[in-house]
């Protein structure tokens, strides 16, 4: 049952207003991609959105919702970091380090491998 005193919930959570959601996602992008035309097109490619909808994003004017967010989190660490962070979720950001690791590990062993062959 709720109290019969007041009208409101208790405050009790830090909301993230569309601002900081916003700017944040914005300097998680730009950290990852710059702020050039090259940004806009590479985050387009990523998540479908029109060039404007990148801009506005990379700018911090507005953030992504939805799916969009959840295109941009499979393409960038950083991206999915950020969103770790806003979550309070840090202590994952290390398990994401790792995966990172693992995979850029994976890829200079097949480099290796195959400097190896083709110089036998």
């Amino acid at each position: 049952m709720f109290p019969k005193k007041g009208k409101e919930f208790p405050k009790s959570i830090k909301r993230i207003s569309p601002d900081e959601f916003a700017k944040s996602i914005s300097t998680a992008l730009r950290e990852e991609l710059g702020s050039s035309h090259i940004a806009a097109k590479t985050v387009m490619r990523w998540t479908g959105a029109s060039e404007r909808t990148a801009k506005n994003w990379l700018a911090g004017t507005c953030g992504p919702s939805g799916c969009h967010l959840i295109l941009l989190a499979r393409e960038s660490d950083v991206i999915m970091a950020t969103l770790l962070v806003l979550a309070r979720r840090e202590l994952n950001i290390s398990a994401l380090s790792l995966i990172s690791l693992k995979a850029g590990l994976m890829y200079a062993v097949n480099a290796i491998d195959e400097a190896i062959d083709s110089s036998a």
